[in-house]
């Protein structure tokens, strides 16, 4: 980041399949921004369902209704002057142009993790497409359920031909180039 001043706040919105690199994207972006005593959250969508959104399964209302809670809560900490890195699947391009809606094209950056689906498979640090493969896990996202590729995102990151160094340098180039 430039400058030593905090700047104004935004949304940085992660998306892309499981595997496709968000949340290590997410949890070093936000340990970088810190160091330059920026307040910033991270809003992981693994975590938000294990609190905020444990009453909602993984039918398409409620992925709705996690993108739009999600949202929402960006826009609340974007008003308190706390940045947010949300890192969420959200598979739906009209549910990600709500959340835009929501938190303000202004302070909105949507990043594309960009992974093919078998260099998902093969990074699988969760286990979910195993569980996929033995049937545990119904209408799972780029398998059973539709992913839909962002039509125009901020950022379209290669995570599976880019390092994460060269991934985190881009996206702090556009949060430089959005606020300076």
């Amino acid at each position: 980041m430039k400058g030593n001043s905090t700047p104004k706040s935004i949304t940085i919105w992660l998306t892309g399949l499981s595997g496709s690199g968000k949340t290590t994207l997410a949890q070093q972006l936000k340990a970088d921004l810190e160091t330059s005593n920026w307040p910033i959250i991270n809003l992981d969508g693994d975590e938000l369902r294990k609190g905020i959104h444990k009453d909602l399964d993984f039918s398409d209302a409620s992925r709705k209704e996690n993108i739009r809670r999600t949202a929402e809560l960006s826009n609340l900490l974007n008003d308190s002057k706390i940045s947010v890195i949300a890192s969420l699947i959200s598979p739906f391009e009209a549910d990600r142009q709500f959340a835009k809606e929501i938190i303000g094209s202004d302070r909105f950056i949507e990043v594309f993790c960009d992974c093919p689906l078998s260099i998902c498979q093969q990074r699988d640090v969760k286990g979910l497409y195993q569980q996929v493969n033995e049937g545990t896990i119904q209408q799972f996202t780029g398998i059973s359920s539709t992913y839909e590729i962002p039509l125009n995102p901020t950022l379209h990151l290669k995570t599976a031909e880019l390092s994460i160094s060269a991934c985190l340098e881009l996206i702090k180039k556009e949060i430089d180039d959005r606020l300076l």
